[in-house]
């Protein structure tokens, strides 16, 4: 609705927006929230948030990358992701292996609000699964369309699970698949000293429901600093370095590091009406150390990148991949990317 008044004579519009309460019961109640919320809130031209999804990564480190966040004090925000992975690892050698085979769905809500111009909160919940999939064929197609020889598929019968590692020191270690479970909680704290830069300190909690090695295990702690660069109306440039600190926790824990760097370098480009191309280079320091296994002990790096629509009332749209830029690392092979939020 949006009434007119004419003070001093100029006509003045005033817009007022509905509101819903949260009540969150299930997925689809998460998603009438988020799209409930006032158009206000709206975060213009900014990147996903990322975080890695390969459960020997996720487990461990509470790093990721957090956008900035445009002030809108006193208004909530929030955004929903799904993300769906399929990861094929196969490292065999004499004195240890590691072998995930596996589709990993992932859906999460991310919420926020400002205290201040400066100052704001935010939380994250997720539930995700890990199971055998269905996505084996497609995935050979795309592959042999790119030209793309990806040997560990050819090695392992289509669409079957399969999560075990053998360590150096005699540990052996066999994850069990699971249609769902409910993932680490996020807190945050964030504060923008300038309409550049945002630094927000973040803290997991050990809430996982599924065995270990799909949650953290311990608290998490991380330090996420972004900077955000509009170089151009139609070009925004935002990257970030973070670090973080997760206690060694669990038969893995003689190999677990447990500080963490990151890093991330990326451009949104809006290139007709409302419409936006993205691209993120993302950087992970190594999650694991002595294994003498490249799935664990090096770093991940990804490309991130997609497409965005900004829609009326503020709201916007992503479709999105992940690749693994660096094979043989911790970075699941393919990860297929929704979102939408304000």
């Amino acid at each position: 609705m949006e009434p007119s008044y004419r003070p001093g004579g100029r006509v003045v519009k005033v817009r007022y927006y509905p509101r819903m309460p949260f009540r969150l019961f299930g997925a689809g109640r998460l998603v009438g929230c988020a799209l409930s919320l006032p158009a206000a809130v709206a975060v213009a031209q900014s990147l996903p948030a990322y975080a890695p999804i390969n459960p020997v990564a996720a487990s461990r480190s509470g790093v990721y990358f957090q956008p900035y966040r445009a002030p809108h004090p006193g208004e909530w925000s929030a955004a929903i992701s799904l993300d769906y992975a399929s990861a094929i690892e196969s490292n065999e050698l004499p004195s240890a292996t590691y072998l995930l085979d596996s589709e990993l769905p992932r859906l999460r809500l991310d919420l926020a609000r400002d205290l201040s111009r400066s100052l704001f909160v935010q939380a994250s919940v997720e539930a995700g699964g890990a199971y055998s999939g269905f996505l084996d064929g497609f995935l050979d197609w795309y592959h042999r369309t790119l030209g793309i020889r990806i040997p560990e598929r050819q090695r392992r019968p289509r669409n079957q699970f399969l999560y075990s590692l053998g360590l150096p020191d005699g540990t052996t270690v066999s994850r069990a698949p699971s249609d769902l479970f409910f993932g680490d909680v996020r807190l945050g704290l964030g504060i923008r000293p300038s309409s550049v830069l945002q630094s927000v300190v973040s803290i997991t909690f050990p809430t996982s429901t599924h065995q270990a090695g799909f949650g953290r295990g311990v608290v998490s702690t991380s330090l996420l600093n972004t900077l955000r660069l509009p170089l151009h109306p139609q070009l925004v440039y935002e990257g970030s370095l973070s670090g973080g600190f997760t206690p060694s926790h669990g038969e893995l824990a003689p190999f677990q590091k447990r500080w963490f760097a990151a890093g991330s370098s990326g451009l949104r480009f809006r290139f007709w009406g409302s419409q936006s191309l993205f691209a993120n280079l993302l950087y992970h320091s190594p999650y694991y150390h002595d294994t003498t296994l490249p799935g664990l002990d090096r770093r991940e790096v990804v490309l991130d990148f997609g497409w965005i629509l900004a829609t009326g009332g503020g709201r916007e749209w992503r479709i999105g991949m992940t690749e693994d830029l660096e094979p043989g690392g911790p970075a699941v092979d393919l990860v297929f990317r929704l979102g939408v939020g304000r």
